[in-house]
């Protein structure tokens, strides 16, 4: 007696037993696009990895650079108004990286400096420069700055430096008389020179004693004054 599969089928019995129905086109082509997405992400993920490692090396050697760099300088503590002493409280030491440019003074020299003098006025937070300190201030005290200007025949041909001992001798008149009295002249120290390129003539600072400045400065205005170098060996 034979069954009759076709009405088991259609009335809810089990299906027919056979190979599995091929997948669609659309579900093949999904897999495939998946797969290749997921292989281009993984040379993708790797050139993320050598960037972000490539940048972290050069942070770790910028770092090392700038701490290489750096070095120890003075740095103004306090304010401190030109002419007085420095005192220990009013430098500190700080490690920074330093401008070729400047001529900041090395940390290790605070306890040298101590005692000397501002020569110009000291904000603090600045850094301490080698121009901003000197031993002595000039004028000291007791002197007076007189400037002098010169021309080419009022002054030797030898240059000038800053400790020339000098004198400042009182010239002839307008008439060029010569009387038999002697010039009056006043000893000085040079201090500074500076040439005037518009005129060329040379303007003289000179460090001369104060009941002197007047005497100098009043001479010295009517043009009618010649320096003298004195020796320098002493």
């Amino acid at each position: 007696m034979s069954l009759d599969t076709t009405s088991q089928t259609a009335s809810g019995g089990p299906p027919p037993s056979g190979p599995a129905p091929a997948a669609s086109k659309e579900t093949v082509g999904r897999e495939q696009a998946t797969a290749r997405a997921k292989r281009r992400r993984r040379p993708l993920l790797f050139a993320i990895c050598v960037v972000l490692v490539a940048a972290g090396a050069l942070g770790a050697a910028f770092a090392y650079t700038s701490v290489s760099d750096t070095q120890e300088v003075l740095v103004v503590n306090r304010d401190v108004a030109r002419g007085e002493t420095i005192e220990a409280g009013d430098l500190a030491i700080v490690r920074v990286s330093v401008d070729p440019a400047l001529t900041p003074v090395p940390g290790s020299q605070k306890a040298e400096l101590e005692g000397s003098r501002a020569a110009v006025d000291l904000w603090a937070g600045t850094l301490l420069t080698e121009q901003a300190v000197a031993d002595n201030l000039v004028p000291g005290e007791g002197e007076s700055l007189v400037g002098i200007s010169l021309t080419p025949a009022q002054m030797p041909s030898e240059p000038l430096y800053g400790g020339d001992v000098v004198r400042i001798v009182t010239t002839p008149g307008d008439q060029g008389e010569i009387t038999d009295k002697e010039p009056v002249t006043i000893e000085a120290t040079v201090v500074g020179v500076s040439r005037v390129e518009e005129t060329g003539e040379t303007v003289v600072d000179v460090s001369v004693p104060e009941s002197e400045a007047a005497d100098l400065a009043a001479r010295a205005a009517t043009g009618r004054v010649a320096l003298v170098l004195d020796a320098r060996e002493r």
